[in-house]
């Protein structure tokens, strides 16, 4: 293949956050279940006949931390004599807490490894992920997932489908500022999301645990407050990852509704969960 169009990266939702603890080197440990959902970047990609990578469409930052770019340079040291053109459509806001530049490097290394002739292993893909950010093994490894530790071990579980609204309250949480808070709780109990009592609760979105950051996220940025107070006029709401985003979630076929009147600047988007990554079977 020289070129494939419109790949999907999806976003991920945190359906809870807990912080259990803190490694020796300051890292938090937590646990979380990760679902992906069908908003989605959309990735282009175009084989070239020399060793560059070529990165266009939607950025706003310095080439050098783009992770589409790092992660086409990992996928590179295995076919040195290939080059891409990656065009990136964005949908997903940055500092979300939706994983949007981590999902869309993962779809590079999907893409990549198929288009490049590379055929790496899911697992050996999973390796190079852990190398580029927390986020991006999990989309790697392709479906819901509990995740551990820095958010790297993931173990597969089962949740119903649910729908929901998302709500991005147009700024952004600083990630260090959040872990670095005095005030965030970091001795929540550790579960086993592997007992049936545990994963039980999972079958209704939302009705099992709770997001630590959000309260010290609030603080830092009022918005985050504001879209949680919103949503909740529409059903129990959430923040997902260290921030901004805000989402609540029903059971598949139940009505979904959005914030009406949303304030300037804000963005909402209603979605459906997915199972499975969409790229799921190109590894």
């Amino acid at each position: 293949m020289k070129c494939c169009l419109n790949l999907p990266a999806p976003a991920k939702l945190n359906l809870f956050l807990h912080v259990i603890g803190r490694k020796p080197d300051g890292m938090h440990l937590l646990e979380s279940v990760f679902s992906m959902i069908d908003l989605c970047d959309y990735l282009d990609f175009e084989v070239l006949d020399e060793p560059k990578i070529i990165r266009e469409g939607d950025i706003s930052w310095a080439l050098g931390k783009d992770l589409c770019c790092r992660a086409a340079k990992l996928m590179q040291q295995f076919a040195p004599h290939r080059g891409v053109r990656i065009t990136v459509r964005k949908n997903i806001p940055d500092g979300a807490g939706m994983g949007g530049g981590s999902s869309d490097a993962a779809t590079c290394l999907i893409a990549l490894n198929k288009l490049w002739d590379i055929n790496k292993k899911r697992n050996e893909l999973l390796n190079l992920a852990v190398t580029l950010g927390a986020d991006v093994p999990f989309f790697i490894f392709g479906q819901t997932a509990f995740a551990q530790g820095v958010g790297e071990v993931l173990t597969p579980v089962v949740t119903d489908d649910f729908e929901g609204a998302v709500v991005f309250p147009g700024a952004s949480v600083p990630t260090a500022d959040v872990f670095k808070s005095p005030n965030l709780t970091r001795d929540t109990d550790s579960i086993r999301i592997t007992n049936s009592s545990s994963a039980a609760l999972l079958r209704l979105p939302l009705d099992f645990g709770h997001n630590d950051l959000e309260p010290v996220a609030a603080d830092i940025c009022p918005s985050v407050k504001e879209a949680i107070d919103c949503l909740k006029q529409l059903g129990k709401a959430r923040m997902t990852g260290s921030g901004s985003a805000v989402f609540y979630a029903v059971k598949s076929g139940a009505e979904v509704r959005l914030i009406s009147n949303l304030p300037i600047g804000w963005r909402q988007w209603a979605f459906r969960s997915l199972k499975f990554h969409p790229l799921y079977d190109w590894v």
